[in-house]
């Protein structure tokens, strides 16, 4: 018999503000590197590269597109499928969504689905856990939930309380599903050993994944199907269609099916694992921490200070006789809380957010599939951006109704269109561009392409740009998964 293809699904559409201001809503935790030079993201592309599994796919947002792509060029995972969600309907349509992809590469497959935003430790405790799965699928073709022994009283997570025990050893059926609990309930449930937190990890036969939803949500799998097959394709991206993929209730995998179907099943792992909610749970997992219990990243300088997690992405940070802070440190704000309060941070955001604070919204940094781009001063009317363009990468053509530019080329050579006129700007040189004037930059160099700009006009905002043409940046060409659908 052929060998069933373990096909991970990577769940990278995600937004979070608990950690903020390391994390933004343009550019979220599970693309941070949070505790080492790796992301979250990274870090579960890494997880399932090679070995058993099959090329994965990655569901995320227009937004997280290019942040996707680039991190995941970056540890070599090169021929992976993008599924781009118009907008974000929660786990079940997303994962549905590989699967009716997935089945038109194999016709025999599981679907690993991680979150890509929550640390795992990738030793042989988490294999052990995925062969486990491998095995219960193949003798009873299950729909699997991964469960974690818990070990505080956590109140903002789901439980899972496990039945009867199953035919391979460690498996158990789902006996029931448990919502949030209060911190008495969660602190009975601590000493159950039949209750597990649900990790958001789950093993799916895909055939049996699909006949269940077929049966138990019928509207959101044929939204969900017609969005595939009318979607667009670019390269390793699946554009799911708009219209049809709204119609998609939304709703998590665990409510929409797992809760419903009697062929549910849980295996416990035993890997360390945190969904990286709160600065506490950093603090948790920080493999390396100063005599004081401090976890440092960045440059930091601490006296008489214990128990903390502090952070600088720039410049000198000192901290000075405090015991269980957070201190972060970015270019655009500092967060100052204490340790035990980083629940709070969400209505603090909230509040900024709807005070129209910029550093809510997106970093000072913002990472392209063509390069990067950095704010470096703003006012009244102006904003000044440093600009990098990676070899061989070009900006689309575009224009600006409300704004000028200048370019300063600091370093490599710049193919410079403005309006009618295309030549090469070297370091040293300037450009102008008028406003309404069509313009593109091109790195056609082995080196990076690095640049000043200076913005001038009465409105600098994001959304002025009018996209002429759309760069098309796929690597390797279509995917075996997209040409089965094209």
């Amino acid at each position: 018999h052929a060998v069933r293809p373990t096909v991970p699904v990577i769940l990278a559409g995600s937004d979070g503000t608990r950690l903020w201001p390391l994390s933004r809503a343009a550019m979220p935790k599970q693309f941070q590197p949070l505790t080492d030079r790796l992301t979250p993201y990274q870090k579960a592309l890494t997880l399932v590269s090679g070995g058993p599994y099959a090329s994965p796919i990655i569901v995320t947002t227009a937004t997280y597109l290019d942040l996707a792509r680039v991190q995941a060029k970056a540890v070599g995972v090169t021929d992976p499928l993008f599924v781009v969600e118009p907008a974000g309907r929660n786990s079940a349509p997303s994962i549905l969504a590989a699967a009716i992809l997935c089945t038109r590469r194999h016709s025999a497959s599981d679907l690993l689905v991680l979150p890509s935003d929550h640390h795992l430790n990738g030793d042989d405790r988490f294999q052990r856990s995925i062969d486990t799965a491998r095995e219960l699928v193949a003798t009873a073709d299950m729909l699997i939930a991964f469960g974690i022994h818990p070990t505080n009283p956590e109140t903002g997570g789901r439980y899972i309380r496990a039945g009867a025990p199953m035919v391979v050893p460690g498996a158990r059926l789902i006996d029931q599903f448990l919502e949030k609990q209060s911190r008495s309930q969660a602190e009975a449930l601590l000493g159950d050993e039949d209750v597990l937190w649900n990790s958001g990890l789950f093993y799916f036969p895909t055939e049996r994944l699909l006949e269940e939803a077929a049966r138990l949500q019928p509207a959101m799998l044929t939204a969900v199907n017609y969005a595939a097959e009318t979607a667009r394709l670019s390269g390793p991206v699946v554009h799911l269609d708009e219209a049809t993929y709204a119609k998609a209730q939304s709703l998590p995998i665990d409510i929409a099916v797992m809760e419903r179907t009697d062929c549910a099943a849980v295996v416990p792992m035993t890997a360390d694992w945190n969904d990286i909610c709160t600065y506490s749970d950093l603090w948790d997992i920080a493999e390396e921490r100063d005599t004081n219990g401090n976890v440092t990243l960045g440059t930091v300088v601490t006296e008489q200070t214990s128990n903390s997690y502090l952070r600088s992405d720039g410049r000198l940070t000192a901290v000075v006789g405090l015991d269980n802070v957070v201190v972060i440190s970015t270019d655009d704000a500092v967060l100052v809380a204490d340790r035990s309060e980083t629940q709070a941070i969400r209505p603090l955001v909230e509040r900024l957010a709807a005070e129209g604070a910029k550093e809510v919204e997106r970093p000072p940094t913002a990472v392209h599939h063509w390069g990067t781009h950095r704010t470096v001063d703003r006012g009244i009317g102006y904003q000044v951006n440093h600009i990098m363009v990676m070899p061989g990468e070009r900006l689309s053509l575009h224009y600006h109704h409300y704004r000028s530019e200048h370019w300063t080329v600091v370093s490599g050579v710049a193919r410079v269109i403005v309006d009618d006129r295309e030549h090469d700007v070297r370091p040293n040189q300037t450009v102008y561009v008028p406003l309404g004037a069509v313009h593109q930059i091109e790195n056609r160099a082995r080196v990076g392409l690095h640049l000043i700009e200076v913005q001038c006009g009465g409105y600098l905002g994001e959304d002025d740009v009018v996209l002429l043409d759309e760069v098309d940046h796929a690597a390797g060409g279509l995917p075996d998964f997209a040409r089965a659908a094209e």
